[in-house]
């Protein structure tokens, strides 16, 4: 699953799904030390692969006074530091070339957003760092669409991919998830289920997007049982308080359950 080539991945030898958690946008050390703490025990404790996942800005927001970030290398020094203290990769999503080699420099795992999946340019120069690329399916592509992103970031030299589904846009306001694009691209990379951005409601008329966590642990089995490599879920110990797409979060409280539910269905898939 091209795991191993990532530094301080932990547990690659199981056959359990990887996991990519962590809150929406760093907001503070404090924050981002406290929710990679736990997920760490929580992962370490079920052996789950897991990469911290953090944004180091926000660069596509609905309004242009919503939260975008505390400073680019503050955060980014602090995606570091989890990574230090912890022994876990990261993964920060980066919006232009400049951001490639900006970020490459503290994470592990670069990650083109869903808008962004076609950008010639920025896969390019993802590519060109050497870490390994998470492209996120854009909602407008199909699952056979997607083989040309991961072409880009091969012939740029890098054969470190994966393809995140976050679903497709459904009308103005519902993404929906086509599971039978999980086979199709997988053929290409390794796929991972973006649960918690999937179940978002965007395009909302207060200019802030909208979700239905409640609906978080029925998408991240339905994603096992149709076979994705890993999840991709956002957690925050204070989902109403957090800066940045909190509606869709799960609460930090509800994630070991899930994921022991989830790695008990994992281990009846792998024996199928």
């Amino acid at each position: 699953m091209q795991l191993s080539l990532i530094p301080q991945l932990k547990h690659t030898n199981s056959d359990n799904f990887f996991l990519l958690a962590g809150p929406c946008a760093i907001e503070g050390e404090d924050m981002a030390l406290r929710i990679a703490e736990r997920v760490v025990a929580i992962t370490d404790a079920l052996k789950i692969p897991y990469v911290f996942k953090g944004s180091f800005k926000k660069a596509n927001r609905s309004r242009l006074d919503s939260f975008t970030g505390i400073g680019d290398e503050k955060a980014l020094k602090i995606l570091q530091k989890v990574s230090k203290t912890f022994e876990v990769p990261t993964i920060t999503d980066i919006h232009t070339e400049q951001d490639a080699e900006m970020a490459a420099e503290y994470v592990d795992v670069l990650q083109i957003p869903a808008f962004l999946a076609r950008q010639t340019d920025l896969l390019v120069a993802a590519a060109k760092t050497g870490k390994t690329i998470n492209i996120k399916k854009g909602q407008f592509m199909s699952p056979e669409s997607m083989k040309h992103a991961v072409t880009k970031i091969t012939e740029s030299g890098n054969d470190k991919a994966w393809i995140t589904d976050r679903g497709t846009m459904f009308g103005y306001q519902d993404m929906v998830v086509d599971f039978r694009g999980v086979p199709t691209m997988r053929q290409y990379a390794p796929v991972v289920l973006d649960v918690t951005h999937s179940l978002q409601q965007p395009n909302q008329s207060t200019g802030v997007t909208g979700g239905r966590p409640a609906l978080i642990g029925t998408m991240a089995r339905a994603g096992i049982a149709a076979g994705v490599d890993g999840l991709f879920m956002e957690t925050h110990f204070d989902p109403a308080n957090a800066k940045s797409d909190g509606a869709n979060m799960l609460d930090l409280s509800l994630l070991e359950k899930l994921l022991s539910d989830l790695v008990a269905i994992r281990e009846v898939i792998v024996r199928l």
